[in-house]
């Protein structure tokens, strides 16, 4: 088993890594390989609607997103992590996340997922909400753990997220959360338990 931790903040080890990094040694200390992929420092676009991508499987505007799709084709599981800048995620977090579910929603689907925010103060709870949005379109079991999935340290001081206690303890919680559930869908599948279709999309307008 994989799991796949995305890396949105420009600070490749700063305190979104640190959070992640807690997060990836829980899922290892319990048998689950891991892999944390930085987007990097060079500002990402969001999605521009161009179509593109249902012709390749590829962003058209390459970059991060498309480095990152193999890297998701093999991942049973996904977490999401971001700092927080201006009281919501980093944009360019939010860009690489709606354009990677364009390009590559069918490998998403049904992998469990978790997000994590990280702040020197405020709204990490609102950059929550915006990052569970991909999750939860695309069916994903939303893992959680005892606290909201959040640590605090100021920019990119990653040791002032380590010294987070009780944010870092959220951060093992939620590694041991994501192991299990990831144990108990390979039993299931054992056991012939199988991934439920849902019905076909019945897209509307409000205007209709």
């Amino acid at each position: 088993m994989n799991v796949l931790l995305i890396n949105g903040s420009p600070h490749e080890f700063g305190c979104t890594y640190a959070a992640l990094r807690q997060v990836a040694d829980q899922l290892e200390a319990d048998g689950v390989d891991t892999t944390i992929f930085h987007i990097g420092k060079v500002p990402v676009g969001g999605c521009v609607g161009c179509g593109g991508c249902a012709k390749t499987g590829r962003c058209a505007f390459g970059g991060p997103v498309n480095d990152a799709i193999p890297l998701l084709e093999k991942a049973d599981g996904v977490v999401f992590g971001a700092p927080v800048h201006y009281a919501e995620p980093a944009a360019s977090m939010l860009g690489f996340m709606h354009r990677l579910s364009m390009a590559a929603g069918q490998n998403l689907r049904h992998k469990p997922a978790a997000v994590v925010a990280s702040a020197r103060r405020a709204g990490t709870t609102t950059s929550l909400d915006a990052l569970a949005k991909v999750p939860q379109f695309f069916e994903m079991p939303l893992v959680s753990a005892t606290y909201w999935p959040m640590v605090h340290g100021a920019n990119n001081a990653a040791a002032e997220a380590a010294q987070d206690a009780e944010g870092m303890q959220t951060m093992r919680n939620l590694g041991r959360n994501m192991a299990w559930l990831l144990r108990c869908i390979a039993a299931g599948k054992a056991a012939g338990v199988a991934v439920p279709t849902a019905e076909a999309t019945s897209r509307t307008s409000f205007i209709r």
